[in-house]
């Protein structure tokens, strides 16, 4: 995680290596999530496509995904290990010098989007260790955060992103800021590329998969994840995960177990 004094603390969630398991090639299903995410492979490139549309899957030697509303499924050859950072919605412009809403419900090479870190992956691949890695990539953060900075009227998009993210309606996300829910409404699309209903059904969605990869569900239930997670019933919750993940809670969790991840597209059970 982010030491608690730096300054990319305000704008990264995590930043971790990742091993997408032993063989010859991994899979991984990046789910939906309020973070944006950097993906990057230590050796060989990428190989994404979305899981629920017909696009073929794309290869990216370093990859960046906005904000999501559908799973992808990322495939990595050969060496299965990298390092993956997540973004707060303010992070992409802090860091990446470009509003969330540029990359909401895309996947892109991350040498597209920040051409300065274009050598970012072969400079990587020649560290020899994790904190090696974890330094760099905190180094080029570090970089793009001296060069944008914090932008105009942040804090208002903070307290709205934190308002939408502890209440069920907009409205009430909209009287505890003190703005009118079209203000609210309209900052959050020219920001973050999704309106303030998706991403509370992001963070519904993201909270619950926190729970039910920390959980026994055989001894907690579904029904108790549901409701702890702000879903209305069980129901809820599988209609949700079948509309955002391509599949029920018990079929991701036979799949990915106890250990999977904690955030969106590409990341992986950490390892040393």
């Amino acid at each position: 995680m982010i030491r608690r004094n730096s300054p990319l603390r305000p704008f990264v969630a995590t930043l971790a290596a990742y091993d997408l398991g032993p063989g010859p090639a991994g899979v991984h299903r990046g789910l939906p999530s309020s973070t944006l995410s950097i993906t990057i492979p230590e050796d060989d490139s990428l190989e994404i496509g979305w899981v629920a549309r017909s696009a073929s899957r794309n290869r990216h030697r370093a990859v960046v995904a906005g904000l999501h509303m559908d799973a992808a499924e990322l495939r990595q050859r050969g060496c299965t290990r990298g390092v993956y950072v997540t973004l707060s919605p303010l992070g992409a412009g802090a860091l990446l010098g470009l509003p969330a809403s540029a990359l909401a419900h895309h996947v892109v090479d991350l040498a597209d989007v920040v051409p300065a870190l274009a050598d970012l992956p072969e400079r990587m691949a020649a560290c020899r260790t994790w904190p090696q890695r974890r330094a760099l990539v905190e180094h080029a953060l570090l970089g793009g955060l001296a060069r944008h900075g914090d932008g105009e009227n942040a804090d208002e998009l903070r307290a709205m992103l934190a308002a939408l993210s502890r209440t069920t309606r907009v409205d009430e996300a909209a009287r505890r800021i003190g703005c009118s829910r079209r203000h609210l409404s309209s900052r959050i699309r020219t920001e973050c590329g999704v309106t303030p209903k998706e991403y509370q059904r992001l963070v519904r969605f993201e909270t619950a998969r926190r729970r039910l990869a920390a959980v026994d569900t055989a001894a907690v239930g579904l029904a108790d994840v549901a409701a702890a997670s702000g879903f209305a019933d069980q129901a809820h919750l599988s209609r949700e995960w079948r509309a955002m993940a391509g599949c029920t809670p018990t079929e991701w969790l036979r799949a990915e177990g106890p250990s999977a991840p904690d955030h969106s597209l590409g990341e992986a059970p950490a390892s040393g």
